[in-house]
């Protein structure tokens, strides 16, 4: 059932407050794209009838009201042992506009929703509601288990971390849903793209995710915590003021040295060190502004926010693999204010900007792959991509033979080769007049 709202449109426009990445930030829907997902045992995407991305973005004084139905513009699924897929939660999300620090006793993250990626896909913590019952000596929570002492959400000793024990399940994307609602407990970039490949799954049901790391440059903002503070990807600038380079931005968590549990499993086998978050420990670094603090974020030059903002991050370790607390938490630096609500009961404007989406015309910036005997080229960009992109393949003299389009929200395309000869073409990627092009070896 969809919720009912009251909406009070002001028809001036403040363009002072749409400069706001709260507010400006968001992949907005400009197309009617839908979304998509696989099956088990059928690699072609089934088209479904959600509307992907951000619907809307409304703001008033104070506050920024994201319409989404938490559906990404990459194809999601299949997801194994999981029998849902992804389904349209049909959410108004509301964030602070000037989120504040929490000076009190730090709020600890939960399950389900504690951010919203700028596609309007959730992001949830660490766990996965599964926890170890020191009583029986097994797990307890989730489904095919009994339930926890004290029931969901309540306290354990030791708690089991999604991101290890579910790697089964997710989808090429690092993505799977909960009842339907879709989301990320991790970077959100592709298996696939990492330096070492952990999961297969993107070879039977290929995906790419929201962005692609790139160690050369600052990774883009792709989310809000539910403190309303930025979320950003992997890497960033050294120093917290902005300068020194780039480098990949680490988490102070590690592992715990430790060779057992008290009243909890043995570590090993079904049970290696990190199933549990409590296996982790934080060490506080100062001096290395590379790594984070205790809510897994930093104060820091962005671009942003060019005068400093506290900023969360994707942590991924050297083989951009995930690392733990991987986004937000265990705890927020900030207020938690933000909520998923059903109504808009003050006056606010809509947000009808510009995508901030120019094309970085450095050829660098997208890489084609392909051969005939795969039939396609795959053409693949760098970073984040926000608005629709035309791609076109063009031989030597000059005809264009093939045109997809790189959906907003989105990284990837395929251009069916098929009919296609062996031979030298070109690839044009474009947008508003702006245009890189690179020449591919097509044999």
């Amino acid at each position: 059932m969809k919720p009912l709202f009251f909406l009070f449109i002001l028809i001036s426009f403040s363009s002072f407050s749409q400069n706001n990445p709260v507010i400006n930030q968001w992949i907005r829907n400009l197309n009617g794209l839908k979304g998509r997902h696989y099956v088990a045992g059928n690699s072609t995407p089934i088209q479904d009838q959600d509307s992907a991305n951000i619907k809307r973005v409304y703001y008033s004084n104070n506050w920024v009201y994201v319409f989404a139905n938490g559906v990404p513009a990459y194809v999601t699924g299949p997801f194994v042992g999981n029998p849902s897929i992804t389904t349209s939660q049909n959410g108004i999300f509301k964030f602070p506009l000037n989120p504040q620090q929490n000076t009190g006793t730090p709020t600890s993250t939960t399950g389900g929703n504690i951010g919203l990626f700028i596609n309007g896909v959730a992001l949830f913590d660490y766990r996965d509601g599964v926890a170890w019952n020191p009583t029986t000596q097994s797990l307890c929570g989730g489904p095919g288990n009994p339930p926890c002492p004290g029931g969901p959400g309540a306290s354990m000793a030791w708690n089991r971390d999604a991101v290890l024990a579910e790697k089964g399940g997710f989808d090429c994307s690092k993505g799977h849903p909960a009842m339907g609602n879709y989301h990320h407990h991790q970077n959100p970039s592709a298996f696939k793209l990492d330096r070492n490949v952990i999961s297969t799954i993107c070879n039977l049901y290929d995906a790419d995710g929201l962005y692609v790391i790139d160690s050369t440059r600052h990774s883009p903002l792709i989310g809000f915590a539910y403190d309303g503070f930025p979320i950003y990807g992997a890497y960033a600038f050294t120093n917290t003021n902005g300068t020194g380079g780039i480098t990949r931005i680490k988490s102070g968590f590690q592992l715990k040295s430790m060779t057992s549990r008290t009243n909890g499993p043995a570590i090993g086998g079904t049970f290696p060190l990190g199933y549990f978050r409590e296996d982790y420990e934080f060490i506080a670094r100062p001096g290395q502004p590379d790594y984070l603090d205790e809510h897994n974020g930093r104060f820091c030059v962005t671009p942003e926010y060019p005068n400093g903002t506290y900023a969360y991050f994707c942590t991924v370790d050297a083989n951009w693999n995930s690392a733990y607390p991987y986004a937000v938490g265990p705890t927020y630096y900030g207020v938690r204010n933000a909520q998923k609500v059903t109504s808009i009961t003050e006056p606010v404007t809509i947000y009808n900007g510009n995508p901030n989406a120019a094309l970085n015309t450095n050829n660098s910036d997208f890489h084609a792959y392909g051969t005939p005997e795969l039939g396609f080229i795959a053409i693949q960009i760098n970073d984040l991509n926000k608005v629709d992109l035309t791609v076109k393949l063009v031989g030597i003299d000059g005809k264009i033979l093939k045109t997809e389009i790189i959906q907003a929200g989105s990284t990837i395309s395929y251009l069916d080769t098929r009919s296609i000869y062996p031979g030298v073409y070109f690839i044009e990627l474009s947008h508003k007049g702006s245009t890189i092009t690179k020449k591919v070896a097509y044999f």
